[in-house]
């Protein structure tokens, strides 16, 4: 099934109401981007290690290289402490003028620059299987993301607006990235922590406790630092969504801003909001320059301890110099691991909230899918049943109210009415973006939803009021419903809607790279292929929603005679406000609030001079005399 562009009219009408949205936006955990929740979530991180277990082998991999790294860590201040006591020990043998040994100076040296080797190639191996790991787990993410999207029902983009459904399927995707470099990382802190503290008692206990005295004070710190920071990182994250919010609309309503000449005043009210993110920025930097001194404050303290303390102990002959190096090297990397930990605490937070917004999402129920004993649709010759069919957005507000029709293989229906009537929301379950609440509809006797949705939209097309065209070239475009279309198909597809004449004098044909939505073209140059990719399939049902309300009369013109060989051999629906279309149907559908109120040819319905004899005298008669296409209508 091919679109030309989004819905519109029925199917947007204010029956969706803003409940659906906070319904579904409270499922999806599509709450404020600054929101955080807590620093765990058990069901978040068993769902994010099924993403990992494939990669467990380098998962393995990554924390083992991160206990050897660790370790490595660890073990160069003692090396160091051995390095220093073997010096000690070589110039006492040279003072006493003994014969000096360096045999076993030589092997804490070769013991170093193996710790340093190990290491650099430890820490390698780790940094790469780590990456490779959060890498997989992004792809596995995206791809599984994107595939649900794709199968989710257009009731979901009612209910949800798009900024959000990105911010999932990039912010908070990124976010869970950086959770798995977060656990491992915070884990190698742990373990580096721990091991200085069994250094550091190893060495000289009582040394070792008047040194981590200044823990309690470090720890207090942190926490006050923590409860203020948390504060001022949200108010940077909430003004940068509240800047791209501001600049996505002002992009994209960039035409509107100019006609209306809002660029000063709209330049302020950015400038606000700017002004905000900078602020926020600066305080979130002040606060974050703040704790670095004051670590290295407690750092300084700590060493002073040691040399205090030490020192003395060194003078009286009961402590050695190099144990007073080694604590000295320790406390230097001590402080290190908690001001990591401690920075780390609110990225736990927002990696959390981010993992509870994207498996809402993928938990978000497909509302139209195929039974488990769908069976494919065979070639139909497009009849089509309606058997009292109703339909509601929202529970208790119907919008199509028991409808019956019978529409003959091959024929031309057209759907008219005022806005609202049900016009484009009929299409919609035509094609089976939704299904009826009751009734059914059947397409050569076969209930819709007994069909797989692939075989319903091989064999029908649909062009939209407001078409889309994808990147790529002209012909990939009109190929898009068909692939494995031949240059020559591509090219009868055209020819047949009237749209080769003027992409042979494109620069470069068929192959004319469109640029965004196909900006290098006119609307109606967009709606004709628009046309030819949805009739490249051939498809036996062919329904447009207003296919040619935007396009100007010259487009309409080339698109009403191609309309005869386009109708020709399959059944056409039409929602239109154009008058060659309404009058050259087989059928005229009159809608009013969801109900059918007369249908036939339109010489049948003007000489029963009910409703649509009023319509049509309403909109349609001056466009009549006048031989212009009505622009104006009423929309559905």
């Amino acid at each position: 099934m091919m679109h030309g562009g989004g819905f519109g009219g029925g199917m947007g009408g204010g029956s969706m109401g803003g409940g659906g949205m906070g319904r579904m936006g409270r499922r999806l955990g599509m709450d404020d981007e600054g929101e955080l929740g807590s620093v765990y979530n058990h069901r978040v991180v068993t769902r994010l290690l099924s993403y990992v277990l494939p990669h467990k082998g380098l998962a393995i991999m990554s924390l083992l290289t991160m206990l050897v790294t660790t370790f490595t860590i660890v073990a160069q201040p003692w090396i160091i402490k051995l390095a220093i006591d073997e010096l000690v020990d070589t110039g006492e043998q040279v003072n006493a003028g003994e014969q000096a040994t360096v045999g076993a100076l030589a092997f804490v040296m070769v013991l170093f620059a193996v710790n340093m080797g190990v290491r650099f190639v430890s820490n390698y191996m780790y940094q790469v299987s780590l990456a490779r790991v959060s890498q997989g787990v992004l792809y596995s993410l995206r791809t599984r993301i994107f595939g649900h999207l794709q199968r989710l029902s257009p009731s979901f983009y009612d209910r949800n607006e798009v900024g959000r459904i990105m911010s999932r399927g990039q912010n908070d995707v990124n976010q869970l990235q950086e959770f798995l470099n977060l656990v491992v990382s915070s884990l190698a802190d742990v373990l580096s922590l721990g091991g200085i503290v069994i250094a550091l008692f190893l060495l000289d206990v009582q040394l070792a406790l008047i040194t981590l005295t200044v823990i309690p004070v470090l720890i207090g710190i942190m926490l006050i630092w923590q409860k203020i920071a948390w504060g001022t990182f949200m108010r940077v994250r909430q003004a940068i969504s509240v800047v791209n919010a501001n600049l996505q609309e002002n992009i994209s309503g960039i035409r509107v801003v100019q006609s209306l000449n809002r660029e000063e005043t709209n330049m302020e009210r950015f400038d606000e909001v700017n002004n905000g993110h900078l602020e926020a920025n600066l305080h979130a930097s002040r606060l974050s320059a703040a704790l670095m001194p004051t670590v290295e404050i407690l750092t300084a303290i700590a060493i002073g301890l040691v040399v205090i303390f030490g020192g003395r102990q060194a003078i009286n002959g009961t402590m050695e110099v190099s144990v007073i190096v080694a604590f000295v090297l320790y406390v230097q990397r001590f402080f290190d691991p908690i001001r990591n930990l401690t920075m780390q605490y609110t990225q736990f937070q927002r990696a959390m909230t981010s993992g509870v917004r994207i498996f809402g999402l993928l938990d978000t129920p497909v509302e139209v899918k195929d039974k488990e004993d769908a069976v494919d649709l065979p070639p139909v010759k497009g009849a089509i049943t309606l058997e009292g069919i109703r339909f509601h957005y929202v529970p208790e507000i119907e919008v199509v109210k028991g409808i019956d029709l019978t529409i003959q293989p091959g024929e031309t229906v057209a759907f008219v009415g005022q806005t609202g009537a049900g016009k484009t929301t009929l299409v919609a379950l035509l094609n089976r973006f939704y299904d009826v609440t009751e009734g059914r509809i059947t397409i050569d006797g076969y209930d819709i939803r007994d069909v797989t949705q692939d075989s319903l939209a091989r064999q029908t097309a649909m062009v939209l009021q407001e078409p889309f065209l994808f990147s790529g070239s002209i012909s990939e475009n009109i190929a898009y419903n068909k692939t494995n279309a031949s240059h020559d198909e591509v090219v009868a597809a055209a020819k047949t809607v009237g749209a080769h004449d003027f992409i042979t004098k494109m620069p470069d044909g068929y192959d004319t790279l469109l640029k965004e939505r196909g900006q290098n073209l006119s609307v109606g140059q967009r709606q004709l292929l628009s046309f030819a990719r949805a009739l490249i399939a051939d498809p036996a049902i062919l329904i447009l929603d207003e296919a040619t309300a935007n396009i100007d009369s010259y487009s309409e013109s080339v698109i009403q005679r191609a309309m005869t060989e386009v109708f020709h051999g399959r059944t056409s629906i039409v929602i239109a406000h154009r008058l060659s279309t309404i009058r050259n149907a087989d059928k005229i559908v009159m809608l009013e609030h969801g109900e059918i109120l007369e249908q036939g040819t339109h010489s049948e319905l003007m000489n029963a001079d009910g409703a649509y004899a009023k319509l049509y005298n309403t909109y349609f008669a001056d466009a009549a005399l006048a031989q212009i296409p009505t622009e104006a209508a009423p929309e559905g």
